[in-house]
């Protein structure tokens, strides 16, 4: 069932039993837009049901927020011009050399080139999988760009991110509305979940150039103003604390300036900035 924020903006929740992030639908007064476009098929035409349920103006674009597959294996449902980032086009097209046939999905996982549970979802929700294929992109931007889709203006932007290099989000300015995708979030290297702290402070900045009163977030659906506040506010305060390997040193640091005992975020960060600094002292002794 898809969430109406407003007049122009509508959502279908992410799923996260499912890998099914956020996707998105912006409608100007000739065109709409879609954020990202599912990770399956079967997803894809999930959203598009119910959009069909709507009195709106036709899909024209889509922008992939990311190159993680959950995002945009589905995007060949939409019959829309493709939008992707330079880097994003890069690492798709990894994706548009696979083949989807029961054997290569098995040697992929082998591979580490996808998780068994893309796998399983593939296998499910991927109908004619021999002949499948990722269409290409039809506009690759670099930096940022504007589109008009009638009296509704979206501002598709490359950002600094915590999660990937090729993190893009899309403003909306006269709904104070931005869709982060997956930016604020960590990732995982060498099996360590982690924040990057090099990059926090630049996304977060990156972030609050746009005045927004509602931030839609691949795996979380909606958060307002203050929710979005006090989640940089814990990683920020964790982020600070975290100044070596040591999560002991990291707990009595945030003890110290904060006067208490961290919440059951703040310990998932704490250790999330650990684990980053563990990943940073094994690179420099590769160096």
């Amino acid at each position: 069932m898809l969430n109406k924020l407003s007049e122009s903006i509508y959502y279908l929740s992410n799923q996260n039993d499912k890998d099914r992030p956020t996707l998105g639908l912006v409608c100007g007064d000739q065109y709409s837009l879609v954020i990202d476009g599912g990770n399956s098929v079967q997803h894809a035409q999930d959203f598009l049901q119910e959009i069909s349920r709507l009195d709106v103006p036709p899909i024209k674009y889509l922008v992939i927020t990311h190159a993680h597959w959950d995002h945009f294996l589905g995007m060949n449902e939409f019959n829309a011009t493709i939008i992707v980032n330079r880097l994003t086009q890069q690492m798709m097209n990894i994706w548009r050399n696979f083949s989807f046939d029961d054997h290569s999905l098995h040697e992929y996982v082998k591979a580490n080139k996808m998780s068994s549970h893309c796998m399983e979802i593939i296998k499910n929700e991927i109908p004619m999988r021999n002949s499948f294929q990722l269409n290409d992109s039809d506009i690759i931007f670099e930096g940022s760009l504007e589109l008009d889709l009638g009296n509704k203006i979206c501002r598709i932007v490359t950002i600094r991110s915590t999660h990937t290099d090729d993190s893009t989000i899309i403003y909306i300015p006269d709904e104070k509305t931005i869709f982060l995708g997956d930016s604020p979030y960590g990732t995982t290297t060498n099996s360590l979940f982690h924040f990057k702290q090099a990059l926090l402070l630049p996304m977060i900045e990156d972030i609050q150039k746009y005045d927004a009163d509602h931030f839609l977030l691949g795996h979380e659906s909606i958060c307002d103003l203050d929710e979005m506040d006090v989640f940089w506010r814990e990683l920020t305060s964790c982020n600070r604390a975290v100044t070596s390997t040591s999560l002991d040193s990291a707990i009595t640091n945030f003890e110290k300036e904060h006067e208490r005992t961290p919440n059951e975020n703040e310990m998932f960060f704490l250790q999330a900035f650990v684990n980053d600094q563990r990943l940073q002292l094994q690179h420099k002794k590769k160096v």
